[in-house]
């Protein structure tokens, strides 16, 4: 087996976005599921179910439906773009200039590096408020960032140093790390949350009133664009390595469990202590909000699981934005794209700890922005998939005018056409207060008028092999 072919935890993956050969798509659909669990059990999840019942009003029953609608049914997205890697054996957004043409494909692209930047920054921040907190309990150091500059440096150069290495190392390793990583943190999270919820006010809890079923709708939309949309455009980046015989259904399934047990999990406990606890929501640290609930003896072990399922999720991420960077044009190998990418989030992270007043609400809500285009690309791309049973793997490297993909200009103008569309009018949904459902319109705008438009162009399927 090669140093690019996976299943190894110390070989650097040499390749970058250019598709896998047959022979070295070896993988199997359930290794996708360790793959999104690891990346889901962060401590993000439970401020999600926090809104849920502080926001929208929902009582626990329904925070739960809600989060299994939510994260488990944008997951089964995530898991319909990974059919399209299994196809191509590239990433997503390579896979992309089929649909956009490469010029085209340069605008979702880079919508893709700036969401993948903004969660990651988002991560980095997190963590070391995490570290920070753990000092604070073996040192007796301040928990207080700018009190603590130097303190804080290093909490982020840790977590950031622990991102690069796994991340850099590539496909093999986050195969390995993200299984038994998940059964470590995992274990951790289910100690600690076992604790909380023997602690919650359960009469608070079981008599509180449910919410409409408009707010259960908006509960289900808020849950998406939170999980499932943030992760699509990286849907194909890890299931390129798969064997032609996965199944589409296996992979959606896969997707959908691997990231929907752990989400519903967190979330609900989000919801479950904000009903207990209604101060939760309001709290600019969930981590030091959470800690505020456990014992001393507890808190380390918490910060832990927390710092672990921050790690699990960022190196995935940095693994795809460095993909990202790539297809956007830089000719730079994929290790060195990675670096790059964590400069940029350590500067981001520097910046939000140490210069600015306030960080969670500002950043998230500029995240939602970009979630925007991002479900505008994912409309146009699943559409396409209804008919592009196969990618041409010279072709989605080349871009001169003489690829096959290279269309009027290097744009397909249809589908970039719509996507222009569709996110118009999700901003303007924004803009009038419809934020929770403006994703779904989105997506609907986006994916039915490409199809209106014809649908996919180029060939259908593999002319060498015959293959649907």
């Amino acid at each position: 087996m090669s140093e690019s072919t996976h299943g190894s935890l110390t070989a650097v993956e040499q390749r970058g976005i250019e598709p896998v050969p047959s022979s070295e798509r070896t993988g199997k659909p359930f290794e996708l599921f360790w793959v999104w669990f690891a990346a889901n059990i962060s401590i993000l999840g439970i401020p999600l179910g926090a809104t849920l019942v502080a926001v929208q009003a929902l009582n626990i029953w329904q925070a739960l439906l809600v989060a299994v609608i939510g994260a488990g049914g944008s997951f089964a997205l995530v898991g319909v773009v990974s059919i399209a890697g299994r196809r191509g054996g590239a990433p997503s957004m390579t896979l992309s200039r089929a649909t956009f043409g490469p010029r085209g494909n340069m605008g979702p692209t880079f919508v893709s590096l700036l969401s993948r930047w903004g969660w990651e920054t988002v991560n980095t921040t997190t963590a070391a408020f995490v570290l920070l907190s753990l000092f604070s309990i073996l040192f007796g150091s301040s928990a207080n960032a700018k009190s603590v500059p130097v303190l804080t440096i290093i909490a982020i150069l840790v977590f950031e140093g622990c991102t690069l290495l796994v991340s850099g190392l590539g496909h093999g390793a986050i195969l390995v790390i993200q299984k038994w990583a998940t059964w470590i943190f995992g274990a951790l999270n289910i100690f600690v949350g076992i604790f909380l919820i023997a602690n919650v006010n359960w009469h608070a809890v079981l008599s509180a009133p449910g919410g409409s079923f408009g707010a259960v709708l908006l509960g289900v939309a808020t849950i998406a664009a939170g999980t499932g949309i943030g992760w699509a455009n990286s849907g194909a980046d890890m299931a390129r390595y798969q064997h032609a015989s996965a199944k589409a259904g296996h992979l959606i399934m896969v997707s959908a469990a691997g990231a929907g047990i752990p989400l519903v999990l967190l979330i609900g406990l989000g919801a479950l202590l904000t009903a207990g606890n209604p101060e939760l929501a309001s709290a600019t640290d969930p981590v030091a909000a959470i800690r505020e609930l456990l014992p001393t003896w507890m808190a380390a072990p918490y910060l832990i699981a927390a710092f672990g399922g921050l790690l699990l999720s960022n190196h995935l991420s940095v693994y795809s934005a460095g993909l990202t960077t790539i297809t956007l044009g830089f000719r730079i190998r994929r290790v060195y794209a990675v670096a790059v990418d964590v400069v940029v989030t350590l500067i981001g992270s520097l910046y939000f700890m140490l210069g600015a007043d306030s960080f969670y609400g500002p950043f998230i809500a500029f995240i939602s922005l970009l979630a925007i285009p991002i479900t505008a690309w994912l409309g146009v791309f699943l559409a396409d998939m209804i008919r592009r049973r196969w990618y041409d793997p010279e072709a989605l490297l080349d871009m001169s005018p003489a690829g096959r993909y290279w269309y009027r200009g290097g744009i397909e103008w249809r589908a970039t056409g719509v996507w222009i569309v569709a996110l118009v009018v999700g901003y303007v949904m924004l803009a009038m207060d419809q934020g929770g459902i403006a994703w779904l319109v989105t997506l609907v705008i986006a994916g039915l008028g490409y199809l209106a438009l014809g649908g996919a162009r180029g060939t259908v399927s593999d002319p060498e092999l015959g293959r649907k």
